[in-house]
């Protein structure tokens, strides 16, 4: 039998009324208060995210993107979503995250006040028709002129050839264009994120950062752009979203055994602080950094060295969740009091 957590969707302020809190009565999801902000969260099976397979997986998102924006819908306005799959195995686990990141997410909770994300993917509308345009590019012609002066066929190499160029010139007309959407819709946004395009149809994938208040120019914009490409171009916007792309929280546990093994590697005392964490760190790297000493270089001690100051780097962005003091202590039991580092998505 699966044993049950706690999953966390997103942080809300809880100025909102009473009667909105009421509201998710009749959902699956409920609210875990502290001080002045609330996990909105719903008992599932403790499942780690690593033990799922491809369609489980798949189902978890769509899960947690449509319980997001239904409570976005609920006029949660001000919610910063937790990264997909975050589990907690109490109510008192979630509290600690709550309290740990509590700095961090009353400041995140400021930026998005009024701001949302609008989700935005361009495609050629005639794809054939982009190709066939790309292949008249004077370079592709001339490459071909070329190849057929030496010989009246295209070997299979010729094709390659021929083909990568087409691939390199057709990435700069999506490039181009890509740039001129992100031009004209930068001067309505606070922040844009570019997304891996699914495949060379798709010329942006991008993500905008904007005003609540600035949606329908928003709009209007990608309408202005739609008539500047004369139809060439196929626009769908996804939107208004919870700032998923810009600020979604994650949560990490740390290992005590790990932070124990990285104050002996580095050989600091009990109390330390940042600076003599990166002295001492310096002073190790360069016994062993093979670039230094090529004859005497250790890439293994080095590596672990690196990871050791890394692993410390974290326990102290931990540690300064909860405190202001400029110097830490690694003794066991203080670590065990912060091994919950809450941060922002890259």
């Amino acid at each position: 039998m699966s044993k049950k957590g706690i999953y966390i969707y997103g942080i809300v302020p809880n100025f909102y009324s009473t009667d909105m809190f009421r509201s998710l009565e009749n959902s699956e999801v409920y609210a875990i208060p502290f001080q002045n902000i609330s996990a909105l969260v719903s008992d599932r099976d403790n499942t780690r995210l690593e033990s799922l397979d491809r369609e489980s997986l798949g189902h978890l998102l769509v899960h947690h993107q449509k319980t997001i924006e239904e409570l976005l819908h609920k006029r949660f306005a001000m919610l910063i979503p937790m990264r997909l799959g975050m589990m907690a195995n109490s109510k008192e686990e979630v509290i600690k995250i709550l309290a740990s990141g509590y700095d961090l997410i009353i400041e995140t909770l400021k930026k998005i006040e009024f701001l949302t994300e609008i989700d935005l993917a361009v495609t050629w509308a005639d794809f054939s028709a982009a190709i066939q345009q790309t292949a008249s590019h004077p370079d592709i012609v001339a490459l071909k002129n070329e190849i057929l002066e030496k010989s009246n066929a295209l070997s299979q190499v010729d094709q390659v050839k021929i083909g990568m160029l087409m691939q390199e010139k057709l990435d700069e007309k999506n490039k181009a264009v890509e740039l001129r959407i992100l031009d004209k819709m930068s001067a309505l946004s606070v922040d844009i994120k570019i997304h891996e395009s699914m495949n060379d149809q798709m010329i942006t994938n991008s993500a905008f950062l904007v005003n609540r208040n600035l949606k329908d120019k928003f709009e209007l914009a990608i309408d202005e752009l739609d008539e500047e490409f004369a139809g060439m171009l196929n626009f769908k916007i996804v939107g208004p979203l919870p700032c998923y792309s810009f600020y979604t929280i994650e949560v990490e546990e740390l290992n005590p055994e790990m932070v124990a093994q990285a104050q002996k590697e580095l050989g600091l005392k009990e109390e330390t602080s940042s600076p003599e964490i990166k002295r001492a760190y310096l002073e190790k790297a360069k016994e062993f950094h093979p670039d230094a000493y090529q004859d005497n270089g250790d890439q293994e001690s080095f590596n672990r060295v690196n990871k050791a100051y890394h692993t410390l780097l974290d326990y102290l962005s931990a540690a300064k969740q909860t405190s202001k003091d400029e110097r830490f202590s690694l003794a066991r039991e203080k670590v065990s009091e912060n091994l919950i580092l809450v941060k922002i998505k890259d």
